[in-house]
């Protein structure tokens, strides 16, 4: 009997949902957590024309989920070239001539101390202020402007004399022009939602759940990535522990409210986590115990609370982290994982939380669908029955083999009926 695109809906999301609740599922799902250039790379299309052209990229990806029998409708990560090149983003470069890369090239993040290290403190003191005033200047050329007048705070504008004065300081042309850059960066962004708003109704009036709304990073990472760089926070960790810390407890506050606001905005109960600087080597475990862990697990335990399931995808070796990962809400969390000891994972966190992943990219870009059938079983002969989804380290990669992606598929329908 054929199904309803509602009941389809219905029986994927109830199936995702098993497995997160370590229940047994109908089926082990593939799930891509997302994907970048994969879908329009196999079509031919150049990373540049992907970057720039979002209903090319949002209808690529509504193709792949078709073709290689994906679960939900995945995001693509991709990140909309126009909106970086609307305020002359220095921290994002991307494929093409205005973007600094190659046509075929990924996006890639330009990691600096963009906040130094004697400046932390004054962004605990202020951090609106000294967001507006110093770092969103660093960010983009456009907005170069918005350093340059210095304003006074805003509750200094509650009345309507001061007001006047505010409207003169708007005017200001180098004011004026960052502001400009931001209505442009408001009209790029609703190019891309558009295309993205489409391709979620059409997946919906298929019978496909989205993957996620949004996505979020844990405090540590906000600071070390976009403040401090890797280098600048290590170095913070020694010279400056309790400054680093202050910074860490005062974006959790805005990680909090963004968690809130996206899922307000967008009605979807699950969240991405990407995870940057929480893996083994990047610190030790009574650091992480220090730094990342407390804000991580409070962002966990904020989102069970909220009835929102956390999507942290643990970038890198957590081999060394499972003990501390035995501590989160068990039944909770879709736990992502990029390279773990399998079989340790199982032991320590088997009755936490359900394993997501992690057919390497190595089998999905040079090996053979054989191969990858191989990873797949081991995959199912150990989480299948405990609680598991079907996907490559961090969704799929941007040059996997066609026949390599369709062997997971294949895999899954030959040994994945539980």
């Amino acid at each position: 009997m054929t199904q309803t695109p509602e009941e389809l809906y219905a029986q994927r999301e109830q199936r995702f949902n098993d497995v997160v609740a370590l229940k047994k599922p109908d089926r082990v799902p593939i799930m891509p957590l997302y994907v970048h250039n994969f879908p329009t790379l196999i079509k031919g299309v150049s990373n540049k024309d992907a970057g720039y052209d979002h209903e090319l990229r949002w209808q690529s990806t509504k193709e792949a989920t078709l073709r290689f029998g994906w679960n939900f409708a995945p995001t693509n990560d991709v990140l909309a070239s126009d909106f970086f090149a609307s305020f002359g983003c220095q921290q994002m470069m991307w494929a093409g001539e205005e973007g600094g890369l190659a046509e075929d090239a990924p996006h890639q993040w330009v990691e600096d101390d963009y906040v130094k290290a004697d400046e932390l403190a004054e962004f605990i003191a202020d951090p609106n202020g000294f967001t507006f005033n110093k770092i969103f200047p660093r960010m983009g050329s456009k907005l170069e402007g918005l350093g340059q007048i210095p304003l006074p705070p805003l509750y200094w504008f509650s009345n309507s004399y001061y007001l006047q004065v505010l409207g003169n300081m708007l005017g200001i042309p180098p004011l004026k022009a960052a502001l400009q850059a931001m209505l442009d960066m408001a009209e790029a962004q609703e190019k891309t939602n558009a295309a993205n708003g489409k391709y979620l109704q059409e997946m919906k009036d298929l019978g496909y759940p989205p993957t996620w709304g949004a996505a979020l990073m844990p405090a540590f990472d906000a600071v070390s990535d976009t403040f401090r760089s890797l280098r600048g926070s290590t170095l913070d960790m020694f010279r400056q522990p309790d400054t680093l810390l202050q910074a860490v407890d005062v974006m959790q506050e805005g990680t909090i409210g963004l968690l809130h606001a996206a899922f307000a905005v967008t009605g979807i109960p699950r969240q991405f986590i990407p995870m940057h600087k929480g893996a083994g080597g990047f610190m030790s475990n009574e650091q992480f115990a220090k730094f990342y862990w407390p804000t991580f697990r409070a962002l966990i335990e904020e989102c069970v609370a909220a009835g929102i399931t956390p999507m942290p995808l643990f970038e890198g070796d957590y081999t060394p982290r499972l003990e501390f990962l035995a501590e989160l809400p068990p039944g909770k969390v879709a736990a992502h994982f990029d390279r773990i000891d399998r079989k340790k994972f199982k032991e320590v966190c088997g009755d936490t939380m359900c394993f997501w992943g992690n057919v390497p990219s190595s089998l999905l870009v040079t090996g053979t669908p054989q191969q990858v059938k191989d990873d797949v079983k081991e995959l199912i002969d150990l989480f299948g029955e405990t609680g598991l989804i079907i996907d490559g380290p961090g969704g799929i990669p941007d040059q996997a083999k066609p026949e390599n992606v369709e062997a997971l598929a294949e895999a899954v329908e030959e040994f994945g009926a539980l």
